[in-house]
């Protein structure tokens, strides 16, 4: 199986804030459109559809703000980078040694043949 492509990005996750504001505004719009209905005479179809509108617009445009900064106060929607003690490889895929093709990468097969022992260059006392 193909593994799943991950991008890296620095800033707000556009896509967690799209698809959260799109259940949130489910979850809490309906209600709120089907209270404030309640309301209201609504005749047709046409004017339900017209009051689901014009209630839900501003909704949904509320909600897609407070997801927004929420996301950029509190780095939501990241996928949990840049936690330490992380056991992640920096590709978002954890503990996986396979590049895009499928192939082992050459670093870490070099890793892994290297005992625990046996210091890097860099770390050699002098």
């Amino acid at each position: 199986m193909q593994p799943v492509e991950r991008a890296e990005y620095e800033g707000v996750d556009y896509a967690w804030v799209m698809q959260t504001t799109f259940v949130v505004t489910i979850l809490v719009g309906a209600p709120v459109v089907a209270l404030l209905s309640t309301a209201v005479t609504l005749d047709s179809w046409g004017a339900r559809a017209a009051f689901a509108v014009r209630v839900g617009a501003p909704i949904w445009f509320v909600t897609a703000v407070a997801v927004a900064l929420y996301a950029r106060r509190t780095e939501a929607g990241d996928g949990g980078s840049g936690e330490s003690g992380s056991s992640e490889n920096g590709s978002g895929e954890s503990g996986s040694s396979e590049n895009g093709s499928g192939d082992t990468d050459e670093a870490d097969a070099e890793d892994a043949g290297k005992s625990a022992a046996e210091p890097d260059e860099a770390e050699k006392p002098d």
